[in-house]
């Protein structure tokens, strides 16, 4: 795949700068890379190359036909995103955008936005309360942009724990959690069986958002897990990707009023015909049911995960025995 004549092919440009490496894909399975321009509206392009490896390498192991066969339908469902979904984001829930998708085989190239170049260029490991709430407008906008949607080209249940295609590490969770595994099947049960159904991002960690220069705007990237689903999965997720075990349990109750009062004002902005009282009490229902999810993948994928702490520990204990309570 020659992504130097797809992109002038794009673009129209005949000068491409030295290309710089941003980053690799997990598990070497291919690189995002940003091409300078000469000539074009933007200075300068993204391009997500999938290029699988012949010999699959897994930072923690995980090297099975299974894991490989996901990594690369994650890629071809991230690739329908950009071209079938993608422009429907709002300034509110802002994306990239998608020039170009070509396909040869299991290669993938997106040519895509750079969201540096448009103002997009700060990534952060801790968050102050305004870009915390920031990025949880994000979600409630795209939430509700895709709310009531069906999206057979896109996963029928977003993330990438979702319990069908993480078996492997369900089975180590049965010697670590016998008590959680054991509930696993009724946690996703629970989540599919809300009416609410919305598309997730799917890894709405705060890796995955960029913060505007002037720290008032805020845009997302990766997007090979979106799919249907509970917006409580995203919320939940992010949230424990960038506080502390301390800050979950002392901000939930905040955090959450926030979440659904952006909610409120983003699904009136769309005008959905949905009984926003019900969705709110649905959904607030299944956020520990959200959070024991989560927990339940991370403890059988890594059983020694910092993320494995006092306060998911918690809620998970309770949403095991409040299920084996009421069965």
């Amino acid at each position: 795949m020659n992504i130097e004549s797809t992109i002038r092919s794009v673009t129209g440009v005949t000068d491409i700068g030295e290309p710089e490496v941003v980053q690799s894909l997990w598990s070497g399975y291919g690189s995002i890379v940003r091409y300078p321009l000469e000539g074009w509206k933007y200075s300068s392009v993204i391009v997500k190359h999938v290029s699988p490896p012949g010999a699959q390498s897994h930072p923690r192991g995980w090297n099975t036909s299974l894991s490989h066969r996901r990594k690369l339908r994650s890629y071809q469902i991230e690739a329908a995103w950009y071209q079938n979904y993608s422009a429907r984001c709002s300034a509110e829930s802002r994306v990239g955008r998608c020039f170009s998708i070509e396909k040869e085989g299991d290669e993938i190239a997106l040519v895509l936005e750079d969201l540096n170049a448009s103002g997009y260029a700060l990534r952060r490991t801790q968050v102050n309360d305004a870009e915390l709430e920031m990025c949880i407008n994000w979600l409630a906008h795209f939430h509700a942009t895709f709310l009531g949607e069906e999206c057979p080209d896109l996963w029928p249940v977003g993330t990438y724990w979702h319990l069908d295609t993480r078996q492997d590490e369900l089975e180590v969770l049965k010697t670590e959690d016998a008590a959680l595994a054991g509930i696993a099947g009724e946690l996703d049960r629970l989540l599919r069986a809300s009416p609410f159904q919305t598309l997730v991002h799917g890894d709405a960690k705060l890796a995955n958002f960029c913060f505007s220069k002037t720290n008032d705007r805020v845009a997302a990237v990766d997007f090979q897990y979106v799919g249907g689903g509970c917006g409580m999965k995203d919320l939940a997720y992010f949230i424990g990707s960038c506080l502390s075990e301390d800050e979950c349990s002392a901000r939930e109750s905040e955090l959450l009023g926030h979440y659904f009062k952006q909610l409120r004002a983003a699904i009136d902005s769309v005008r959905h015909p949905v009984d926003v009282g019900a969705l709110e009490a649905d959904w607030r229902s299944l956020y520990p049911i959200a959070w024991t999810d989560f927990h339940r993948f991370l403890k059988g994928w890594s059983p020694g995960h910092w993320k494995i702490n006092s306060y998911s520990e918690r809620v998970a204990s309770n949403v095991v025995c409040s299920l084996n309570e009421n069965h």
